[in-house]
């Protein structure tokens, strides 16, 4: 028999009254089951790469993605030489120089610890985004202060909101490097003006950071030598093989790392947590293929007299099987189909309008976003397909060993 006939039973089967209006209530709820379960998991996916994508691109968009320090004579005596140097790596863009420590920093209106990050103006805007996210003020005003000040600072956006200042107010640092006295170290403020405020969109940025240039980090902080090199590539997925020939090409001395690495945990935990909700969604499209499994044995036993007909008039054991097969493979496809479709448009809208906001304060961005990746898509429709075909393969197989004599004995 050939296969239209079969597909033509298997769509009378599910589409004809039935005598047990049981049957096909498990066939309706297990249709919805794999529509609903396909389309959360398709959200569920579009969410976890959404935010794992934009998560990268803040982090590896407003800072470096690769970093070296040098580990030898205390830092980098000639950075401009150095600089020079690693721009002729391949893939290097550019490089730029930078000093990190901590500090508290002090204003009439309050108080908050910051990292401290000594830069080259010309340089840094070659390899981060500060400059370009300055909204207040300019990077560039950062050595063009006069006074008692020590000089200029950029800071966050939340650093400006926790001390209550804005552009032209002076603030103070306390590092932990001061003056000997009888009573030990004793730490030294030192007053800077604020040339500008930064909005980069990351929280741990711009609730913790201050710029400033290097003469004036060197002497916040007591160092004598910029301890690290910033650079920045042409593409990010390179970043691992630059760091490791920037390691081989400068020898021993010199430490890297990368984006990559910097912000390993991050993106462990994102990626566990989005096969975490894979495997719980999942669990919803199973539950829905168990359903399938109870309607087709269910339709087996009542088909019992229809199939034994089918035998006496030629029928297969093959041709039996793949009408019950086909029947639900057709649920899972029209299931599948509707839950993915539907999955897709709600991610598609959540995306675009921003519906879900989030706290900049606890999640790093202003809203939830949801990107849907081909590979996904096309591995939760597989996957749901390939669930709905093993469901059918048990009802199917005792529907094809069904003896036609024993059906008819007792019908």
């Amino acid at each position: 028999m050939s296969a239209p006939f079969e597909i033509y039973v298997a769509v009378r089967y599910l589409l004809a009254r039935r005598k047990q209006a049981f049957i096909s209530l498990i066939s309706v709820i297990s249709t919805l089951g794999v529509i609903l379960g396909v389309m959360a998991l398709v959200v569920a996916v579009a969410l976890m790469t959404g935010l794992q994508r934009e998560l990268r691109d803040r982090i590896v968009g407003s800072a470096a993605h690769v970093y070296v320090w040098k580990v030898a004579d205390g830092g980098y005596q000639d950075y401009p030489a150095e600089a020079e140097l690693m721009g002729t790596v391949p893939h290097v863009v550019s490089a730029a120089p930078s000093i990190l420590g901590k500090a508290l920093a002090r204003s009439r209106h309050g108080e908050a610890f910051i990292t401290v990050k000594g830069i080259d103006p010309e340089f840094d805007k070659n390899v981060t985004e500060v400059a370009r996210s300055v909204r207040d003020g300019s990077l560039f005003d950062l050595e063009a202060v006069d006074g008692p000040a020590l000089g200029g600072i950029v800071i966050g956006e939340g650093v400006a909101d926790s001390l209550g200042v804005f552009v032209g107010d002076d603030i103070t640092l306390v590092t932990l490097n001061g003056s000997l006295s009888p009573m030990g170290m004793m730490p030294r403020p030192r007053r800077l003006t604020v040339v500008g405020i930064f909005s980069l969109g990351l929280y741990e940025y711009d609730n913790a950071y201050g710029i400033v240039t290097l003469d004036v980090a060197k002497r916040l902080l007591a160092e004598d030598q910029v301890q690290m090199m910033e650079l920045r590539v042409d593409d990010i997925y390179v970043s691992g093989e630059v760091a490791a020939s920037v390691q081989e090409q400068l020898g021993p001395s010199y430490l890297t790392l990368d984006w990559a690495e910097m912000n390993q945990s991050l993106f462990s935990a994102l990626w566990l947590e989005k096969v975490a909700i894979s495997i719980t969604i999942g669990l919803i499209v199973m539950v829905a293929a168990l359903n399938i499994v109870a309607s087709l044995v269910l339709l087996v036993m009542e088909k019992s007299r229809d199939i034994a007909i089918l035998k006496t008039m030629g029928a297969g054991r093959s041709s039996v099987m793949k009408i019950f097969m086909l029947q639900g493979l057709i649920i899972g496809a029209v299931g599948t189909t509707i839950g993915a479709a539907g999955g897709y448009l709600l991610s598609t809208i959540f995306d675009r309008y921003q519906l879900i906001r989030l706290d900049m304060e606890v999640y790093q961005i202003s809203y939830l976003p949801f990107t849907i990746e081909t590979f996904d898509f096309v591995l939760i429709i597989v996957s749901a397909l390939l669930i709905c075909f093993l469901a059918t393969l048990y009802p199917s197989m005792q529907a094809s060993r069904l003896d036609p004599a024993e059906a008819l004995r007792y019908q």
